[in-house]
């Protein structure tokens, strides 16, 4: 669940970075507008938070520029004004959501993790898997009742496992997901916390297995 985040204002970036990052999210950012077309075109995100007032290229003109060429990541977009036609005008152009300012970073919050629940068919923020129940917004997990203590990397590494079912995750794509730009990972860091989610997930329904020369693949045990 990779973030990019585009704001001049350095205190505010900081502050978004660091909520963000601190519920395990990978965060990079970008100053500026260049440096977000640049990151966009050599990274992919699931998410984009962006500032509408931007030195050289605005946030709009960056809006503009990625529906047109087809990139349909989710966009929130952070705008001073209240007007309502900026508003229209902002969702019109392909956001799929803002927060005007001064905004509750619980608001922000709240609306990145619906926006990344809604390409994963995740409507609510609370989904049973068999006997997994899964809260992204209060952030906790059960296994047929019992709770679960998960540090935010690995609840981040579950929920990519339950949002991608069946389908096969190669370490280099979870760590992409998972990381920042910025961060150092050790070589085994996946295997790591794929090792301990297993544990801690002990007797659940979702089953996590390796697949040799590819990396992992979540599946539902009707048996767990």
């Amino acid at each position: 669940m990779r973030i990019l985040v585009v704001e001049d204002t350095e205190d505010l970036a900081d502050a978004i970075i660091h909520r963000l990052r601190k519920l395990g999210y990978g965060v990079d950012w970008a100053p500026d507008g260049e440096q977000a077309q640049e990151l966009l075109r050599t990274e992919t995100y699931q998410l984009l938070v962006l500032d509408i007032m931007l030195p050289g290229v605005d946030g709009t003109a960056i809006l503009r520029a990625l529906r047109r060429s087809g990139d349909r990541t989710p966009v929130v977009v952070i705008t001073a004004r209240s007007e309502v036609d900026t508003k229209v005008d902002l969702l019109d152009l392909g956001a799929d959501d803002y927060v005007v300012k001064p905004f509750d970073f619980r608001e922000l919050e709240a609306r990145c993790r619906a926006l990344l629940r809604r390409p994963h068919g995740m409507a609510s923020s609370e989904t049973a898997f068999g006997n997994v129940t899964f809260d992204g917004a209060s952030k906790k997990v059960a296994v047929a009742g019992r709770p679960v203590d998960l540090s935010a990397r690995e609840f981040r590494l579950l929920e990519l496992f339950l949002a991608n079912l069946g389908r096969v995750m190669s370490k280099d794509n979870l760590i992409d997901q998972l990381c920042s730009l910025d961060e150092a990972v050790a070589p085994n860091a996946i295997e790591l916390y794929v090792s301990r989610l297993r544990r801690k997930m002990d007797g659940a329904s979702v089953v996590i297995r390796t697949v040799h020369g590819l990396g992992y693949v979540a599946d539902i045990d009707p048996a767990g």
